[in-house]
């Protein structure tokens, strides 16, 4: 098994935890689809509905502020922690008009750092002609999700 499709598997087990257990995620980003991931890299994509949207109707800030939210818990759980640990700073830098409904938006993330303490992820959103629409940064405490034992870290390691 190789470490692309090992991380994809375990990212996307990840993302269905977060849609089984968690208030905001299944209710904003429900139809949100994990469509790449690799080891500290993770791409995804929302077809925009309009519960996404804001009185404009086109993409609310806050729907693409909870995609930094989770697509930086995503990109941790592509280095293998499936106890993505908790955020202690986000930040969403908007462009243009993420779309409205009926668009699509596409994200890749990357967690640039892993470390025992913090991991640090960066996102880029683009429409599908590849227009940057927003861009976010986030930074997650992991000490305690290193503890968790469906954590991978040593399995995707090995397959790098």
């Amino acid at each position: 098994m190789t470490a692309k499709m090992t991380a994809l598997r375990f990212v996307r087990s990840v993302w269905e935890s977060f849609r089984a257990t968690s208030g905001l995620e299944p209710r904003l980003l429900n139809n949100l689809q994990v469509t790449a991931a690799r080891p500290g890299t993770v791409n995804f994509e929302l077809q925009i509905q309009k519960e996404h949207t804001n009185r404009l109707n086109i993409l609310h800030g806050g729907t693409i502020a909870s995609m930094v939210d989770l697509g930086g818990s995503l990109a941790v759980a592509s280095r293998g922690l499936y106890a993505t640990g908790v955020s202690t700073d986000l930040n969403v830098t908007y462009l243009n008009s993420g779309g409205k409904v009926g668009d699509k938006i596409l994200a890749e993330v990357s967690c640039d750092k892993f470390g025992k303490t913090l991991a640090y992820t960066n996102i880029k959103f683009t429409n599908p002609k590849g227009d940057v629409v927003a861009r976010g940064s986030h930074t997650k405490y992991v000490t305690l999700a290193w503890k968790d034992p469906q954590n991978i870290v040593e399995e995707i390691n090995k397959l790098k």
